[in-house]
């Protein structure tokens, strides 16, 4: 498991110092087969 996850979004409420994620659980989805990251979607995103 990943011992520390990043994130540039500014706008969640889970985004901490140094661009990490501060949730306790990441959930990441796709609607279909994903090659690419930019065909997921986090839904832990939560605005600030």
């Amino acid at each position: 498991m990943a011992k520390d996850v990043l994130c540039e979004v500014n706008s969640c409420r889970h985004w901490d110092n140094g661009n990490k994620c501060s949730a306790e659980r990441i959930y990441i989805t796709s609607t279909m087969k994903a090659s690419t990251s930019t065909e997921t979607d986090c839904k832990t995103f939560e605005v600030k």
